[in-house]
Parts: structure tokens; sequence; C-alpha cells
């Protein structure tokens, strides 16, 4: 089992959970597993079954668009962390 670390505006979406515990032997099935538990997170994470632009998913130090994306393996007790991406100002 990992955990995915949930960012303050998405706590919303996961019962205030600041962290929920995901199965999955790939960063794509462990956020599979968390759509599953909370699916109204889906929108706010996928375009179809892309994960949004402006969604980082980060192992460790690692934004995973860096390694194999979705398909990066995942061992159990790693953790994840959604950063999403701050834009504005001038």
């Amino acid at each position: 089992m990992s955990v995915i670390k949930i960012p303050t505006p998405l706590r919303v979406y996961t019962s205030g959970n600041a962290e929920v515990s995901v199965t999955g032997d790939t960063v794509g099935a462990a956020l599979s597993d968390l759509i599953k538990q909370y699916p109204d997170l889906r929108p706010h994470l996928y375009n179809g079954e892309q994960l949004r632009n402006f969604v980082n998913v980060f192992l460790g130090e690692d934004d995973i668009r860096y390694r194999d994306g979705l398909e990066t393996p995942l061992e159990a007790g790693e953790n994840l962390r959604i950063i999403p991406s701050i834009a504005g100002g001038r």
C-alpha cells in the first residue's frame, strides 16, 4: 500500500483527507484506486484518460513525466504527491 498526498484545494473531494492510502504497482494504478475511492476527483485530475496538463504528480522528488509517466513503477510504501500548477499574476 502507498500513500497519495492531496493538495488543500482538492481535499474537499477526499472528505478532507490530506493523505489517502492506495494500492497499485504503477502510478496510474494508484491514481485509479484513488479515483475509485473518491470519484468526484476524476474531472479535477483527468481529461479523458490523460492527466490534465496542470496536474503534476511526484514520486518522491521526481516528476513522473520525466520517468515513465503513469506507467512509472510504484513500490509498496512509496509516497506520491499531487501538486497542481499555479498560474496568474503579472
